[in-house]
């Protein structure tokens, strides 16, 4: 299954974001990777750059490759509303980031690795395919025979679980609804998204 595996660190200094969560190597240097970090002299971006630029951002941020991406661009495009939100909801909705924003892990990477190795059911059934879209009414879940993971745990006990209006955990079963297809202004992510709109709309 493919899936980014390179180093975190150097990609959120590009982007100048630790969009793959807390990192105390960003934090000591957040300047973009190179030798001279910003003392470099650095030509103008075109705004092709910058448009592709912000959908590696995106791509990154989402653990999703380039075909995936794309498919789910078309999925946004096809649907009434603003293209661009659509595109954020339905990366929200994929199984592995509501895993991961229900706290069952601590990083979407760690999310997309529980889905994958069968630890998440969906309505009381087993899913392992990350990028399943998810609907409103869906409860996510731990399996039984997981609550006990180490990794689980230790996640969901951490000092300040986050809450999402579209999200209901319930602590006691270690499941979650999918209640609702989150707004932009619900969705924490430093994304321009209309630069991705304009980008394939070339």
């Amino acid at each position: 299954m493919a899936r980014y595996i390179g180093p975190k660190t150097k990609i959120a200094r590009r982007f100048k974001d630790p969009i793959f969560g807390p990192d105390k190597s960003f934090e000591k240097r957040p300047t973009p990777p190179g030798q001279h970090g910003n003392s470099r002299k650095r030509t103008k971006q075109t705004e092709y750059a910058i448009q592709l630029s912000e959908k590696q951002k995106a791509k990154y941020t989402y653990g999703v490759l380039e075909r995936q991406f794309f498919k789910t661009f078309e999925l946004a495009a096809r649907k009434k509303g603003i293209t661009g939100e659509n595109l954020l909801k339905f990366l929200e909705a994929r199984l592995d980031n509501t895993t991961f924003r229900l706290g069952f892990a601590q990083t979407r990477s760690q999310a997309r690795q529980l889905v994958a190795h069968g630890h998440i059911n969906v309505n009381g059934k087993l899913v392992n395919i990350p990028s399943c879209q998810l609907k409103p009414g869906d409860v996510i879940s731990v399996r039984e025979k997981s609550k006990s993971l180490e990794v689980i745990t230790g996640s969901v006990s951490s000092s300040n679980p986050k809450k999402f209006n579209w999200l209901n955990f319930e602590t006691k079963d270690l499941s979650g609804t999918f209640m609702a297809y989150p707004e932009r202004d619900q969705i924490p992510e430093n994304i321009k998204e209309q630069l991705i709109v304009e980008l394939y709309s070339k």
